[in-house]
């Protein structure tokens, strides 16, 4: 009985209760694209592989703070090194970073993107 149940789910029982279309009509699938780009963090030469949005959000941050993004990047390396020890993650904490930067920009002020 419950095997039937995953089975439908999958093949798309559970998606009735969409209500939000996360593929809007112009949803740009190149924005989807990873892309890996050499970048310094810090005086170090590293890879770093994330989706085109990423590198578009954080294009766009660079530009606001008047700097390159792999300046930037070094910034957000060195501050959770600074203030968290480091992270295992490094590509994890620059899409959170570039999701809560969009929210802000949005005007989003769930008290989850300012949690410490």
């Amino acid at each position: 009985m419950v095997q039937e149940q995953r089975r439908s789910e999958r093949r798309g029982g559970s998606f009735k209760g969409i209500r939000i279309d996360p593929f809007v009509s112009e949803f740009d699938m190149g924005l989807a694209q990873p892309l890996s780009r050499s970048v310094r963090l810090n005086g170090f030469a590293t890879c770093l592989r994330l989706e085109q949005v990423y590198w578009d959000i954080l294009s766009d941050m660079a530009r606001v703070n008047g700097c390159s993004v792999s300046a930037l990047l070094s910034y957000v390396d060195r501050e959770v090194h600074l203030r968290h020890g480091g992270v295992k993650n490094f590509s994890g904490l620059v899409r959170v970073v570039c999701v809560v930067h969009s929210l802000k920009e949005a005007g989003w002020t769930d008290t989850a993107t300012s949690r410490q």
